[in-house]
């Protein structure tokens, strides 16, 4: 049996929905906050809130393996008053409470959902993260990610149990929330945007993408120990992301071309700075070891991708 714990998020959801459609849904358990019902006939366990002080053991019984989607996600604006705590007390401890005690469960693989972020924040031109490259997470949420993914390689080589790390940039896909969702809404409204003349590269994945590679990573003998990224294996700037989009919407992107210095100089004048240097900087993926150590390609293209995000949004 497999366990999906977050089973009620964007990724979850639709892990689980492949999952049964792969095997049968006896074979799938959802861990859920509250009550009620992921539906596609799997059975769920509610655990709570993501804190160190659950007792798995009742959603562990059986489970060979577990796919760990539950997490304090990225905030842009945390008010939280110690942001890193309050990631550290889901995203490190929730989590490394729940690794140690699936290991004495004696679940074979964990695959745990880390991100990008542990790598940075951007990358120069034409030469994107890889796998094995030096951490260097910027923000809470990054630093929380990489001191999860150190304790369950600490967990992993105290009690061999397999522990499998997929760091994925922005994931997209019907039902995206917050800044792709906000990208769409403009676009759908004919809303002019200042971004017509960025000339930055980054990399996305497609949540079905996301999802093939959890799937393989579930089962696949070469990843056991090994941290993984993932992206569509195609790069675009955001000036071609937003034309894509809109191409895809059937509607034209408009798409004024300001300077990217002006840009700049507008955001610091209305403290909108992270926001612009997510949408000018470049963040590039190399996937190729996750190609080469176990065979994988994108299934579906990113404008495949993006006319499935486009077909799910809500306005």
């Amino acid at each position: 049996m497999i366990l999906v714990t977050g089973a009620t998020g964007f990724v979850g959801r639709a892990l689980i929905k492949r999952l049964v459609a792969d095997s049968t849904p006896s074979s799938v358990l959802a861990a859920i906050r509250g009550f009620g019902d992921v539906g596609y006939g799997v059975q769920t366990v509610q655990v709570g809130d993501l804190l160190n002080s659950i007792d798995w053991s009742p959603a562990l019984k059986g489970v060979s393996a577990v796919v760990h989607c539950a997490g304090r996600v990225h905030v842009m604006l945390d008010v939280t008053a110690d942001p890193l705590e309050a990631y550290r007390q889901v995203n490190v401890r929730g989590t490394l409470s729940l690794a140690l005690q699936a290991a004495r469960e004696g679940v074979r693989r964990f695959v745990f959902i880390s991100s990008i972020k542990v790598n940075g924040e951007a990358t120069v031109l034409n030469h994107p993260f890889k796998a094995d490259d030096m951490p260097l997470p910027i923000d809470p949420y990054g630093v929380s990610k990489l001191e999860a993914e150190k304790g369950l390689r600490d967990i992993e080589l105290s009690t061999g149990m397999e522990v499998v790390i997929i760091r994925p940039p922005l994931i997209y896909g019907p039902g995206v929330n917050a800044n792709f969702a906000s990208m769409l809404t403009w676009l759908a409204r004919g809303i002019p945007l200042p971004l017509g003349a960025i000339q930055n590269l980054r990399s996305m994945v497609a949540l079905d993408n996301l999802v093939d590679l959890l799937v393989n990573c579930l089962t696949h003998p070469d990843v056991a120990g090994q941290t993984l990224l993932v992206s569509d294996g195609e790069d675009i700037s955001t000036t071609e992301l937003l034309r894509l989009t809109g191409q895809v919407m059937g509607k034209a992107a408009l798409l004024i071309p300001l300077p990217v210095s002006l840009l700049k100089i507008s955001a610091a004048f209305l403290g909108k700075q992270a926001m612009v240097q997510r949408l000018t900087d470049s963040l590039q993926v190399d996937i190729e070891k996750t190609r080469c150590l176990i065979g994988w390609s994108p299934p579906i293209t990113l404008k495949q991708g993006l006319v499935k995000a486009v077909m799910g949004m809500r306005l």
